[in-house]
């Protein structure tokens, strides 16, 4: 028996059709994968910056500590305006103005918390920091943790900070996809110990 060319042709452009179907399932996997790596590309960026900053931040209050040795290396909180025992906000209202030079080194220091809080809620989202003398800024564990544990006897001073950053759990939903510096389990993402300097 003898099959007819058209019969032949039929079967042929049905197979060439399940082809390209398969062909266009593959592409869709590879397209939807190079969508995923490019979210997650993107998040770990977000992150590495947020991180710079955060590194930044505690570097330049560094800074203004060391040059105000007098007030940064008093270990009351009252007579030291840089130690905070838990800072989330909002921003201090501006008390002295120092932009012509302030007479007083706790005006001085004063003046620098007012503007480098701002900055950090300004720059880290949902901002947390604490800056105290602390002998033991990291737990038993060696993950950092936020009480101090010192009463100043140390002469370093601990800059803590975090902020709101999301997870790296894929299976985390939308309501638990951003870790907050308010949970239970959060810890500091930047602690950048300081010597201010002595009291001598």
């Amino acid at each position: 028996m003898h099959v007819a060319a058209g019969a032949r042709e039929g079967v042929a452009a049905g197979f060439t059709l399940l082809e390209v179907l398969v062909a266009i399932v593959v592409l869709s996997f590879g397209v939807l994968g190079m969508v995923g790596l490019q979210t997650a590309a993107l998040n770990a960026h977000r992150e590495a910056r947020l991180q710079s900053v955060g590194v930044r931040l505690a570097s330049e209050l560094a800074e203004l500590m060391r040059g105000n040795k007098q007030v940064a290396t008093q270990v009351s909180a009252a007579a030291n305006p840089y130690l905070q025992a838990d800072f989330r906000g909002p921003a201090p209202a501006p008390g002295v103005d120092c932009i012509q030079g302030c007479a007083a080194p706790l005006d001085a220091a004063r003046y620098d918390m007012q503007q480098w809080l701002t900055q950090v809620l300004a720059q880290l989202p949902g901002a947390r920091v604490v800056i105290c003398f602390d002998a033991s800024p990291y737990d038993a564990k060696g993950l950092p943790q936020w009480p101090c544990t010192s009463n100043g006897n140390t002469g370093v001073v601990q800059v803590k900070l975090g902020w709101t950053r999301g997870k790296t759990r894929r299976s985390a939903s939308a309501s638990d996809a951003f870790e907050q510096v308010s949970d239970a389990s959060s810890r500091p993402y930047v602690i950048l110990p300081i010597t201010p300097g002595n009291t001598q």
